[in-house]
């Protein structure tokens, strides 16, 4: 019939206008010219809100997107660093984590629509099966397959649909913990020996969870970026709480002794006097001495 024709020609058209749309957004997209945002767009801020990396302005994020940056000047791509993130943070550092559990049936309705689809197709259009004579007319099995594609297609999205939402009901994941991400972005920092950066992501942490723990990596941390001054505040923070803190009293010497600061002996003598057999204790032994200048702790 001409109605059913006319209608797939304007279902025909729409799909194009819609695929001609969908390129020209692609096409003008920043996240396309910047490789940076394309790939921090999918990353979930901790920090934030129901904001991707790419649009926060938090510290986490601005550390995360530095991350990305170094990755992808390393050669990686955008898939190895979202796996990156994950195999770290988990799956709900991602903006869209992957379908799990019975919602992953969903991803099979679209297959099975098609297969009906195309059963009724063939029933319908094959030779003398949709016309008879010169007129257009639809034969009974050509209806009964049609009608049967339909409402199989109908049952099986609502069925499927509903089976979802009492077993698996839908949940916006929420953000990896913000302090976990903080902590695990320091100690990388630290391995790419970038104090500073690592020292703004230990200040992050201490914010939302106030820990002598995390205040001892932040004085190491600034100790190694050079700030001994606040090294030395930190560590005197935490000795303050606990005054035989082995690395409260291990940092707060290095950081007196690159002050050159007289105290700095007595500090030390201590540290070795509360913790022998500190990992770091054999060579403070030696810095004592010979006077020379440790490793570093």
């Amino acid at each position: 019939m001409r109605w059913r024709r006319a209608l797939v020609a304007l279902v025909l058209v729409a799909l194009a206008v819609a695929a001609g749309a969908a390129l020209a957004r692609s096409a003008g997209d920043p996240a396309r010219q910047d490789p940076v945002r394309a790939v921090s767009t999918g990353l979930r801020c901790p920090a934030c809100q129901g904001e991707s990396v790419a649009d926060s302005r938090s510290p986490i994020a601005a550390a995360m997107r530095q991350v990305v940056a170094d990755q992808l000047a390393q050669g990686r791509d955008g898939t190895e660093i979202r796996r990156w993130f994950v195999q770290r943070y988990g799956a709900d550092v991602l903006t869209d984590p992957p379908a799990r559990g019975v919602r992953l049936l969903l991803w099979g309705v679209p297959v099975l629509a098609l297969l009906a689809g195309g059963y009724a197709a063939l029933r319908t259009l094959r030779p003398g099966a949709a016309r008879t004579g010169s007129a257009a007319q639809w034969t009974p099995d050509a209806r009964r397959a049609w009608r049967v594609a339909s409402a199989g297609v109908v049952a099986l999205v609502a069925s499927v649909a509903i089976t979802a939402d009492l077993l698996d009901p839908p949940a916006r994941p929420a953000p990896a913990d913000p302090v976990a991400v903080a902590l695990q972005l320091a100690h990388d920092l630290e391995t790419q020996d970038r104090y500073d950066a690592a020292a703004q992501m230990y200040q992050e942490a201490l914010r939302d969870r106030p820990d002598d723990a995390v205040r001892l990596r932040l004085a190491f941390a600034l100790l190694r970026a050079g700030d001994g001054a606040a090294a030395q505040r930190t560590a005197r923070d935490v000795l303050a709480r606990e005054p035989d803190s082995p690395d409260g009293l291990l940092v707060l010497g290095l950081a007196q002794r690159n002050s050159r600061s007289v105290e700095a002996g007595d500090t030390l003598r201590r540290f070795l006097a509360v913790a022998p057999a500190h990992p770091a204790a054999a060579e403070i032994r030696r810095l004592l001495a010979t006077g020379r200048e440790p490793a570093g702790p």
